[in-house]
């Protein structure tokens, strides 16, 4: 768009606002709002009871959906396993056994391949990149194609934002060290790892420290340094390996029942939506913050070697990422849709990365 253009375009936008702001519209349909109609809903959770930012930002939503609709809807927060176990709340919110759920999309892909590009791809986008991607790069439309088969429609609700590789009981040096090797991680990154020769298990938070401390897994990847030291495993596990490259820009998710969504009141709709992307930018800036904080910790109290994977490592997970991502887009035509418009955006936003934050922080 030319200079001339772009100003024109502007001022026409400028002077719509005027119009709309003066148009007593909107101020008649907001008298017609009725309130009078109470809504009292259900949300299940993947995570632990009150768990630290993840239950933090479900307990914070539900607040802010009621202080929005000034109390027209209230909802009732459950972690995993008070009233479903954490791994069934997709099958929760698309029978309408729970109206609202919220998890990571890549927890469903024994439901369709394609629900792991909405989570994080491995030596994909980062936080900002996955929401450049699903709020203005064409993956909520998709997102949204994809859900409504199962009878929901989902918002994000956070991002983990870049996560550590994991932590580790054995010394990863070569590729080779992953074979045989036992580790829990989900999505993508857990196809990657037995590409590599080792095997991926798939459990609930809840479960993870007790299967590493009896040896049932070697491994595990988690968060990052805030809920990794919150869970403690910097007491069972000697490695903490960086960086990760399995998810570095995680999407949590808010899963509604599409039925039940589309009931409500626009108004409703419009609230539900708002608070899932507040609560979005809250659980990042959560996250960064702590992190930051609690790796000083792991540095400091304990006997943890953090490591970096070496160059060849990383090459060789990266090899068995393009095999992984090659395989899941011939799976079926929307996963190779899905993988398409996440591929063609990730090469671009790189290209526009390498002038700006990669050029910044080589500096």
């Amino acid at each position: 768009m030319d200079r001339k253009k772009f100003l024109r375009h502007s001022a026409a936008a400028v002077l719509g606002g005027v119009a709309l702001g003066s148009c007593s519209q909107r101020e008649a349909d907001i008298q017609k709002i009725d309130i009078s109609k109470k809504y009292k809903w259900k949300m299940v959770t993947t995570w632990p009871p009150n768990f630290p930012v993840l239950g933090e930002a479900c307990q914070l939503f539900a607040d802010w959906v009621a202080e929005m609709s000034m109390g027209q809807m209230t909802i009732k927060v459950y972690g995993a396993g008070e009233l479903i176990p954490g791994l069934e709340v997709f099958d929760a919110v698309s029978s309408g056994a729970a109206e609202i759920g919220n998890g990571a999309s890549y927890y469903w892909a024994g439901k369709s391949p394609a629900t792991q590009f909405f989570t994080s791809v491995p030596f994909g986008m980062n936080a900002q990149q996955m929401n450049a991607w699903m709020y203005r790069g064409g993956g909520m439309a998709l997102y949204h194609e994809l859900y409504r088969k199962f009878g929901l429609i989902g918002f994000p609700s956070g991002n983990t934002t870049v996560q550590m590789a994991g932590w580790f009981n054995k010394e990863i040096n070569t590729i080779e060290d992953f074979k045989g090797l036992k580790m829990r991680i989900p999505g993508l990154g857990g196809k990657v790892i037995s590409k590599a020769g080792g095997t991926a298990v798939l459990s609930s938070g809840s479960e993870i420290y007790t299967n590493l401390e009896r040896g049932v897994i070697d491994a595990t990847e988690w968060i990052g340094p805030y809920h990794d030291y919150v869970m403690g495993f910097h007491k069972i596990a000697k490695y903490y390996y960086a960086p990760g490259w399995h998810e570095p820009g995680s999407v949590l998710e808010n899963i509604f029942n599409l039925r039940d969504f589309e009931s409500l009141p626009p108004h409703l709709k419009s609230i539900l939506e708002t608070a899932s992307a507040r609560m979005n930018l809250w659980v990042i800036s959560e996250f960064e913050a702590k992190n930051n904080e609690y790796l000083g910790k792991i540095q400091s109290e304990g006997n943890v070697e953090i490591r970096q994977f070496s160059q060849d490592v990383m090459n060789a997970l990266k090899k068995y990422t393009q095999e992984v991502l090659g395989e899941l887009a011939s799976e079926d035509e929307f996963t190779k849709k899905v993988y398409d418009s996440f591929t063609s955006f990730a090469a671009g936003i790189r290209n526009w990365a390498g002038y700006s934050e990669k050029m910044y922080h080589s500096m």
